[in-house]
């Protein structure tokens, strides 16, 4: 089909996504491409990609090409409406506050950021006012134009008007490479773009949220600078949204019911590292318990291992020097010509699961040898990303190994998909998203090894029937790795487990075992791990529920309250019959109002409140009263107990009903 007005001009095909190819004059435009088939796809156009790469709509195409026209519905749009607030945010800034020179302001998960030098301190009034012009610049309807410079004269530009920092950004450029400027109006700045047609695009559906500190160019001997984060969405409901699950995420902080529920704390002199409260680490025992009964009748061993570790273990496994940056170091001595000797804290167990396959001979009669661990690690995160307990530096992984052949990779990465998915079903999981991370650019083994390693993990999910998203260059430097994101009450994703297929390790530590031929073979290592690190999985559950567990997860699974000091004797016995059947129960006798008990026993997220008074002490008798309920259940004791006994049963057949608190 020819669409082109002047058939003199060298003609292009253009193939659009539904493999439909038309024919233009060399030089057309994606909106004249939209314009030309139809009136609304031009009027809903807010960019094309040309064989893949996303460009404005004016821009020029000068050869064959897939062409594919972005509308507000397009995944990248919603990076191209952040993107674009964060130049309207710079130029906000600098209409407002003259002399406020910008430096960067890219598009991030949830929004935006732009980076400011100013003397003065940006104050919430300030944001108050910034996002107003902002909504102005919008109406104003400006058009996004690009601009090539040469680099020399913009590097001379930018000095002359105080952008110093800007001069450096396009300084740090290579010399020959193209300089893009884009205007809006009568404010311009450095962009590779691209951008929307205009800044009314952009719609309204964007909010100022804070103002922190960054170092320029992330370094701290380097002048420190105001970052003005927003959030972006392409509509006032995904907003609305947006921010309704801010305030709700506030709400489940962790730390905030970390404290309010007497779990844990953390504090200076141990940073990094998690002071267990005892409710804290009942609910932890609970939950280790369920784990340990899953794996053992998945046919997991379980052991354990060191801490401390001389560095040639981590030089040989390939962790000192891929590695050696997270790990705690310590100098154990120095020899007679100034060597020094160096010990490692553990970082992950695989070496140590190794030396555990390595003693004795093994035979493929062994295999497939599962070795799980509840393993204590330490990584040396930085000060500034540790987050409650998110991210530590001391942790426990539910950590296991699985030595077998290539042969038994399948039906082991079946029965890991299926103990996995149960385990997260159990816990309250069901929006699962799988990722399947390929080899990084720094990484152990040859093409070869990476090749075998990342098609086998493919066949496994395939066979599996699991779909999944592969992301390059985010493999483990010894292979690669499935990854299960979970997705919690209010919507947001968390990486948790991951399965690994290595060939690596057990070339590098010498692991072998005797197969059939008589001959030494090297074992395929499947390193995997259900819930990731014992900490972080508390606390996202913590979020995830709201501080309301599962009747077989909480901490307190019920709380004696009397109504009257004449019921406090029966309160002690009910309790202690609650006990025997092995629930975990505290007895609140307090010379305090019912209802002050229930707030206070709510807050710390008690799932059941047995209340008594006289006529139940009287009758042997008790009210259950449920976390968040306004109404009362009354039940003999003996058939409130054999009730809240079998809601209590963790969800392992093995395991029974849960075990009383320590």
């Amino acid at each position: 089909m020819t669409t082109a007005e002047n058939l003199d001009q060298p003609q292009i095909a253009i193939t659009l996504p539904d493999g439909n190819v038309r024919t233009y004059a060399a030089g057309v435009t994606g909106l004249e491409i939209a314009q030309s088939i139809s009136k609304s796809l031009a009027k809903a156009a807010l960019a094309v990609t040309v064989d893949g790469e996303e460009r404005d709509l004016s821009r020029a195409i000068e050869h064959d090409a897939k062409v594919a026209i972005l509308t507000r519905d397009a995944p990248y749009a919603l990076e191209l409406i952040r993107h674009d607030c964060a130049h309207i945010l710079a130029e906000a800034v600098q209409q407002l506050y003259p002399g406020t020179q910008v430096t960067i302001g890219p598009a991030i998960a949830t929004g935006f950021y732009y980076d400011f030098a100013r003397d003065e301190p940006f104050t919430p009034d300030d944001l108050v006012k910034i996002e107003k012009r902002m909504h102005e610049i919008v109406d104003a309807d400006s058009p996004f134009t690009r601009e090539v410079w040469d680099r020399d004269e913009a590097i001379a530009h930018f000095k002359s008007i105080g952008e110093h920092y800007k001069a450096e950004i396009i300084g740090d450029i290579p010399a020959g490479e193209k300089i893009t400027i884009y205007r809006q109006g009568g404010w311009y700045d450095l962009c590779r773009g691209p951008h929307l047609p205009s800044t009314s695009k952009i719609g309204h559906a964007f909010k100022l949220m804070k103002v922190a500190g960054a170092y320029w160019r992330g370094d701290s001997r380097n002048p420190m600078l105001q970052r003005i984060y927003g959030t972006a969405w392409r509509t006032e409901k995904e907003l609305a949204e947006h921010l309704h699950q801010i305030e709700e995420a506030e709400k489940r902080d962790h730390r905030k019911l970390g404290r309010e529920m007497d779990l844990f704390h953390l504090q200076e002199e141990a940073a990094g590292s998690v002071f267990w409260h005892p409710k804290g680490w009942t609910l932890w025992q609970a939950l280790e318990r369920y784990i340990r009964a899953k794996l053992k009748e998945a046919g997991y061993l379980e052991v354990r291992t060191p801490q401390l570790y001389d560095s040639s273990l981590f030089k040989a496994s390939g962790h000192w020097d891929m590695y050696g940056d997270n790990m705690f170091k310590i100098r154990e001595s120095v020899d007679d010509q100034g060597r020094e000797k160096f010990l490692g804290l553990k970082p992950m167990n695989c070496p140590a699961h190794v030396q555990i396959f390595r003693q004795g001979l093994k035979s493929y009669r062994d295999l497939p040898m599962r070795l799980a661990e509840f393993g204590a690690c330490h990584r040396n995160e930085p000060s500034g990303a540790l987050h409650g307990i998110l991210r530590v530096r001391a942790f426990t992984q539910d950590d296991a190994h699985i030595f077998c052949t290539e042969d038994q990779v399948p039906s082991e990465a079946a029965d890991y998909f299926k103990l996995q998915l149960g385990v997260y079903k159990d816990l309250g999981f069901d929006k699962i998203a799988v990722k399947l991370a390929l080899r990084p650019d720094v990484r152990a083994g040859s093409d070869e090894v990476w090749d075998k390693a990342e098609q086998g993990l493919r066949d496994a999910l395939t066979a599996n029937g699991l779909e999944f998203e592969e992301l390059p260059g985010e493999g483990a430097f010894y292979g690669p790795k499935v990854e299960f994101h979970l997705t919690d009450a209010i919507g947001r994703t968390w990486q948790c487990g991951t399965l690994q297929l290595d060939f690596v390790l057990p070339e590098r530590l010498d692991a072998s075992y005797i197969g059939a031929d008589g001959a030494r073979h090297r074992p395929v290592m499947l390193h995997r791990a259900i819930l990731g690190s014992f900490e972080r999985f508390i606390g996202m559950m913590i979020e995830h529920y709201a501080g309301k567990f599962p009747l077989w997860l909480s901490p307190v699974q019920a709380t004696v309250c009397t109504i009257t000091s004449e019921a406090d004797a029966y309160a002690e016995d009910v309790a202690k019959v609650m006990a025997k059947a092995g629930l975990r129960v505290e007895v609140d006798t307090r010379n305090e109002k019912i209802n002050f008990k229930v707030r206070e026993h709510s807050l710390a997220k008690v799932p059941v409140l047995v209340v008594v008074g006289g006529r139940e002490a009287e009758n042997r008798t008790v009210a259950l009263r449920r976390l968040g309920g306004k109404d009362q259940e009354l039940l003999s004791l003996d058939d409130a107990v054999a009730a809240l006994k079998l809601e209590a049963r963790a969800p392992v057949p093995s395991e029974g009903v849960t075990e009383a608190a320590f």
